[in-house]
């Protein structure tokens, strides 16, 4: 494992994996926490904030270029900064239950989905962690989907992963 290939790398890019250590973190005090407190709404704008950063600082990355350089991933980064934005209006107009969905909606497809796509062989992120042995990415991701799978099953059945 090494940091040279984040380090080496486009100043967007050092940028966007700066943000999204905070947004990683973060996201579970936020979002998990059972008492919606001072802590809560600190560490909820905070996330917030470095999902903002990370999602527009995306625009600058292009890996899979499919349209000029935009690519899938960058559809993501659409549905976190409007998630965002909803998630906010519906704290805002005390719908709880529709912020807290919006949230953790975008936390772990926004966290979750595009972290497993950046593991893809002769990706950045591939490089620095697996480095001699970047088929490895492709086992992180074959797990994380079926984790991501089953809370998406298991949300829609009201089960023990969609809290």
């Amino acid at each position: 494992m090494t940091l040279d290939p984040i380090l080496n790398a486009p100043i967007a890019i050092q940028l966007h994996v700066l943000a999204a250590i905070p947004a990683t973190l973060l996201g579970p005090i936020a979002i998990y926490r059972s008492k919606r407190d001072l802590l809560h709404k600190c560490t909820g704008y905070a996330w917030i904030s470095a999902m903002a950063v990370m999602a527009l600082l995306s625009f600058f990355i292009s890996g899979w270029k499919v349209i000029g350089p935009f690519g899938p991933i960058h559809l993501i980064s659409i549905f976190v900064l409007q998630g965002l934005i909803t998630g906010l209006r519906d704290a805002r107009a005390a719908r709880f239950t529709a912020h807290k969905a919006t949230m953790q909606s975008i936390y772990w497809w926004g966290i979750g989905l595009a972290g497993l796509l950046t593991l893809t062989p002769g990706r950045r992120l591939n490089d620095a962690l697996f480095g001699s042995h970047p088929e490895t990415g492709y086992w992180v991701m074959a797990a994380g989907l079926m984790l991501l799978a089953a809370r998406w099953w298991s949300a829609r059945r009201g089960g023990w992963l969609s809290v």
